[in-house]
């Protein structure tokens, strides 16, 4: 069988940046074993399979593959996959801004499309969930040793803690005090097989505020990803992380991650949150994308 592929370099505007992402725009015929193996043939953090939605009011249906399983949601998948269907006529562009529903394991997930002359160049996602927090408590100094950290390297100082939050996959966020120790951190899988595998999560996200902005690091060894240079998913979740930490009660916050810098591939993923009563209502995250690679895939 044959199958067409596209490639996209996601959340960054510059070729061979941002996080590398496959899509299938058509897999009809394809089960679950075949997509697995196409996404470990591809090796990239993840790969979309599009199908047609089970709501013909929707546009399409993701499935969505890391190397190591089959995730319910993710961002950088989202963002780009409605970015490559755009570009190359999959999805009809209407006008300037186009409005699409993609549905994914999470549930229905709004996608806004901006273009200039016909060209998509910034694609938005809303998620189908509001992030939450995950009440658990975490030993700093077990957390520190999980990415090759000392526990002085943590900033848990002015209301920061270790937390767990989720906005349809969850992440263990990690504030650090440095750039320096952001730059230093190195997952070790070893002691995350024995401290994570059985957890709520083991993908872990460290961080530096810096001035307005956040530095991130996204580490998930134990599903295939040894770092991610882009994660819209842990983007949306952080989100919940940023909002229980403002005292806007009603309002937009917004702020924009840069993550892939220690990988080479830089990108840019940007936030916003609306606030309504001092709880948050809408999360969104979007970015823009490059088209690098179509061509064909022969499945047996």
């Amino acid at each position: 069988m044959e199958y067409r592929y596209h490639t996209a370099d996601v959340f960054t505007d510059k070729a061979f940046g941002g996080n590398q992402l496959a899509v299938l725009p058509d897999a009809h015929g394809l089960t679950t074993e075949q997509m697995a193996a196409i996404t470990r043939e591809f090796n990239y953090s993840e790969t979309v399979f599009v199908l047609p939605p089970d709501d013909p009011s929707h546009t399409c249906r993701f499935r969505i593959f890391v190397p190591g399983r089959e995730i319910p949601f993710a961002g950088h998948p989202t963002v780009g996959g409605a970015f490559v269907l755009a570009t190359t006529g999959e999805i009809a562009l209407d006008g300037d801004e186009t409005r699409i529903v993609i549905e994914e394991g999470v549930g229905p997930v709004p996608v806004l499309i901006r273009s200039r002359n016909r060209k998509p160049y910034f694609c938005e996602l809303t998620t189908a969930k509001v992030p939450e927090k995950k009440e658990l408590s975490y030993d700093p100094g077990l957390i520190a040793s999980l990415v090759s950290l000392a526990e002085s390297d943590l900033g848990l100082e002015n209301g920061n803690a270790i937390e767990g939050w989720s906005a349809g996959l969850p992440y263990l966020y990690v504030p650090l005090r440095t750039r320096d120790a952001l730059q230093r951190a190195r997952p070790r899988a070893d002691l995350l097989e024995n401290a994570l595998k059985d957890h709520w999560t083991s993908e872990i996200v460290i961080f530096f505020k810096d001035g307005d902005e956040y530095r991130v690091r996204m580490f998930a060894p134990l599903v295939g990803v040894p770092e991610d240079p882009a994660t819209g998913s842990a983007a949306a979740a952080f989100a919940g992380y940023v909002a229980s930490r403002s005292s806007m009660r009603d309002g937009r916050l917004a702020f924009r991650i840069h993550q892939g810098l220690e990988m080479g591939r830089p990108s840019q993923l940007d936030v916003e949150i609306d606030v309504a009563g001092g709880s948050i209502a809408a999360v969104r995250v979007g970015g823009a994308s490059v088209l690098i690679t179509s061509g064909t895939l022969f499945v047996p």
